[in-house]
């Protein structure tokens, strides 16, 4: 016998089901109408030289704006770059505050008109930073040097940062300490072969040829970095001899001729002196005797 068809019982599960389901469709689509147009950063890079910092990211905004937050590790986020339409954000000053420390910074995305926005803005995270494992190298410079017999000097000038202290800023030196060593390569100005010399100072002092000339190169170098370790190359420099060699040779040159000269003179008159005396004798000799 067919059973009866009476009328459904709602079910209480699928009924509270269906409505969450319709309350997550709402929030989706409400995020959605306002975000429409903003388009979130990607590509977020570090680009630090001597802890001079810059966070670069892309796109370029065409209907939208972008704000920059950056926070130590365990610290609070602070707002940098308000509202810029660029892709970049210089952040040195707040690295530089402790550039052991471990930085992470993150871009918002906002509509151009920010004040008719009331969703809380996407954004995209960085990777994280720490400067004085990362921060590059800048190029060494070369700041004397002097060739004297055997022996080459050569000091290098530490370049300065942004970093301060007591109201100084900082040199590399001042903040890697020892942890900064510089490698002088050098080799003869006649020749290919090189040889390269280590100090943890500024300056180096290495034996070399007397009177050949030398070209050298100096490169920063952090040893307690494993990576992005060496700064590029400083410009060769090269020591000359020629200017020594010019000299000494105007001298025996300039004696030389004063010994000719003198030598002429001297000649000179001896002639002069022969001639004279000839000339007496012949005319002694030429001269009729008296009558006695």
């Amino acid at each position: 016998m067919a059973t009866p068809n009476g009328p459904r019982v709602p079910c209480p599960q699928a009924a509270v089901a269906r409505a969450l389901l319709f309350g997550l469709v709402l929030v989706q689509g409400a995020g959605v109408a306002g975000t429409t147009d903003v388009v979130v950063a990607y590509n977020i890079t570090w680009k630090s030289t001597n802890f001079k910092t810059i966070l670069e990211w892309e796109p370029k905004p065409i209907n939208h704006v972008y704000t920059v937050q950056i926070s130590p590790r365990l610290g609070n986020w602070k707002n940098k770059c308000f509202y810029t339409t660029n892709t970049e954000c210089d952040v040195t000053d707040e690295i530089v505050k402790n550039v052991r420390e471990t930085y992470l910074a993150r871009v918002l995305s906002y509509p151009a008109d920010t004040s008719s926005s009331t969703v809380e803005p996407p954004f995209t995270n960085s990777p994280e930073f720490t400067p004085y494992r990362e921060t590059n190298l800048g190029q060494p410079t070369i700041q004397s040097f002097e060739q004297v017999g055997t022996k080459l000097n050569v000091t290098v000038q530490d370049a300065r940062t942004l970093v301060r202290a007591n109201s100084a800023f900082l040199s590399l030196r001042d903040v890697f300490g020892k942890d900064l060593n510089y490698t002088l390569y050098y080799w003869k100005a006649s020749s290919t072969g090189k040889k390269k010399a280590t100090t943890n100072t500024n300056g180096f002092l290495i034996d070399v040829d007397k009177g050949e000339n030398y070209c050298f190169h100096v490169q920063a170098v952090i040893l307690s970095r494993r990576v992005n370790q060496k700064s590029p190359e400083s410009p060769i420099k090269c020591t000359s001899h020629e200017k020594v060699l010019s000299t000494e040779l105007f001298f025996i040159i300039g004696t030389v001729m004063l010994v000719i000269i003198i030598f002429i003179v001297v000649l000179s008159v001896s002639l002069h002196k022969c001639r004279k005396v000839r000339a007496e004798r012949s005319g002694k000799e030429n001269t009729p005797l008296n009558a006695a």
